[in-house]
């Protein structure tokens, strides 16, 4: 593990024996947001069911004298005493949110609904980790905050957009109701080591091919965009969030603004990997978002915060990381 000067400068400064829960902390995002929260001199309890999340992600941790691990359900309430509250659980890749949707859905509100009531009982901060999924299709381009979306409410991945969208309206609710002091962060696609090579997202699927040999599945024309920010770019926002000004609340868009189509992408895992897969396309599943991009504008301007690491870059070390399974 290794934290930048800058990620130290910002927790070093008022360092206070901080108990901090992370739901989903042993996800491929929580298990590098516990790393660096660890880094920084907290106590971190990890909540996972482990239905996405995997226990070899954290288990180098495990004998780490600041670090504790329950497998719990969020959709359960939980009680414990915390400071902060990092709330990530929920399955957030398409195979594993639709194998059971209705059981997505309950992690985003009624998980949503027992960890805000876990906050407000011990008057810890709580961030969500929402996601740019609650602009569902956009009609508008990039995405801004303020832009309202535009999704299925019955479509299979309404399961999470929409669980998503509710579980956004549950915290804004309990800060005008109960004060509650709140962060909602909007996460455009992550990537990174330890993310599942069954997880169906497109850069693990076309990592995962190419090393195999086995032709590169892109649906559609390949002409739909994505912006990819790699996962410590994405951690650094998240902790800069939850120490940002107690009045900025979000919801903000956390993603690198770097814009790439499937085809785009596709092409740098080959000459990463040096594969010979060649490209099959197949149907383009419903729903399916034809451009994605963060305006991130406001990260900028309100946590001093941006992506600094190159598509390329982040590839490469993700690439190695699948390597592992080989």
């Amino acid at each position: 593990m290794s934290v930048s000067s800058q990620d130290q400068s910002e927790g070093k400064s008022n360092m206070v024996d901080r108990r901090i829960l992370v739901t989903g902390g042993a996800g491929f995002i929580g298990s590098h947001l516990v790393e660096r929260l660890i880094e920084r001199g907290d106590e971190v309890l990890v909540a996972d069911n482990f239905y996405s999340g995997l226990r070899s992600n954290v288990h180098h941790l495990l004998n780490h004298p600041q670090f504790e691990l329950v497998r719990h359900d969020v959709t359960f309430p939980l009680y414990v005493e915390v400071d902060e509250i990092y709330h990530l659980a929920c399955p957030a890749s398409p195979i594993y949110y639709q194998r059971d949707p209705v059981q997505t859905t309950k992690t985003s509100v009624h998980g949503s609904i027992n960890m805000l009531g876990l906050a407000k009982r011990t008057g810890a901060k709580i961030l969500l980790a929402s996601t740019s999924e609650v602009y569902g299709d956009p009609e508008v381009h990039p995405q801004q905050e303020g832009y309202w979306g535009h999704v299925n409410p019955i479509g299979i991945r309404s399961c999470y957009d929409e669980g998503k969208r509710c579980a956004e309206t549950l915290f804004f609710d309990y800060r005008r109701q109960h004060n509650l002091p709140i962060k909602v962060a909007r996460i455009f696609n992550t990537y990174g080591p330890r993310m599942r090579p069954d997880d169906g997202r497109v850069v693990s699927n076309f990592i995962v091919q190419a090393l195999a040999g086995e032709p590169i599945t892109i649906y559609g024309d390949g002409q739909q965009t994505r912006s990819f920010c790699y996962v410590d770019d994405l951690v650094s926002g998240l902790m800069s969030l939850m120490s940002s000004d107690p009045g900025f609340t979000g919801p903000v868009n956390l993603g690198n603004p770097g814009e790439f189509t499937m085809l785009e992408l596709a092409q740098r895992v080959i000459d990463l990997t040096g594969s010979a897969s060649r490209i099959e396309h197949r149907p383009l599943p419903q729903d399916d978002p034809s451009r994605r991009r963060p305006d991130i504008s406001l990260a900028e301007s309100a946590l001093d915060w941006r992506p600094k690491t190159a598509l390329d870059q982040g590839l490469a070390k993700t690439v190695e990381h699948f390597r592992s399974y080989a």
